[in-house]
């Protein structure tokens, strides 16, 4: 009887060991992983290229001149980089966040 009980808490034991991750991550290890996954989800050069070509189109349609258009570039390159920025920090904290979660 007192060898089932010792036999049963070994097993509780080892099974609440075995849950728990091996080696958790640090501060640290987190960020370089969320920094690697930030910048794998792209540069802010093609998010000002993207607005700016759709920007220039909606300035020659809208403004009908070159000069509307190069506005529209302008302005559409702005926006797309500021989204794409927001997109990578969006990336990072997900990425740190899940980390340090140990997900």
């Amino acid at each position: 009887m007192r060898s089932q009980i010792l036999f049963s808490v070994a097993v509780v034991f080892v099974l609440a060991l075995l849950s728990q991750p091996l080696l958790a991550a640090s501060a640290a290890d987190c960020a370089a992983q969320a920094d690697r996954a930030a910048r794998d989800a792209g540069g802010s050069g093609g998010g000002v290229a993207r607005g700016a070509v759709r920007g220039a189109a909606f300035g020659a349609i809208v403004g009908d001149s070159s000069s509307a258009a190069g506005k529209g570039a302008a302005l559409g390159g702005l926006v797309g980089g500021v989204r794409q920025n927001t997109n990578k920090d969006q990336v990072y904290k997900q990425v740190y966040d899940a980390c340090m979660s140990g997900k």
